[in-house]
């Protein structure tokens, strides 16, 4: 399996990415995509700046969809993620995992997720609507207890 793993400023076609991924493979029986969406928190975000270390964020990437091959069945994946300044109601993340049954692909794209929210070398900063500029984002303790069910390493 060769996985699509993009880091890119530009929004990203959801479907455009689907059909890519099961053009000409009959064999893949499921498809489960992910698409995470800027929020403006209650109305007081105006923007999310991301942030990347170009290379190594490819690299960590791909070395987790590995994982993930290693750990289900897996006919193809997808990893878009957006960095630059997305706005509310933008995309900010699609994950595509396709098998030959739902369970595995479900379970990957939630593993891929889940380390994804707690691992993976993005930072986050918000810019409120009042014009400042809000902290650096840490991850949830709810998205810390989630990955806690995958031992994903340090």
């Amino acid at each position: 399996m060769r996985p699509t793993i993009r880091i890119q400023a530009e929004p990203f076609d959801s479907a455009r990415e689907t059909d890519a991924l099961v053009a000409g493979r009959p064999d893949i029986g499921a498809v489960v995509a992910f698409t995470g969406f800027c929020r403006d928190e209650g109305g007081r975000l105006s923007a999310l700046e991301l942030e990347h270390y170009s290379g190594m964020a490819e690299a960590e990437l791909a070395r987790i969809v590995e994982t993930a091959a290693a750990r289900w069945p897996l006919s193809g994946a997808t990893i878009i993620h957006r960095f630059g300044l997305i706005r509310p109601g933008e995309p900010i993340v699609l994950v595509l995992t396709a098998s030959c049954h739902r369970r595995e692909a479900f379970e990957a794209a939630d593993f891929l997720m889940d380390y994804l929210k707690t691992r993976a070398p993005f930072w986050k900063r918000e810019h409120l609507v009042d014009g400042t500029l809000g902290p650096w984002v840490e991850a949830a303790a709810k998205d810390e207890d989630a990955a806690g069910r995958w031992p994903i390493g340090p």
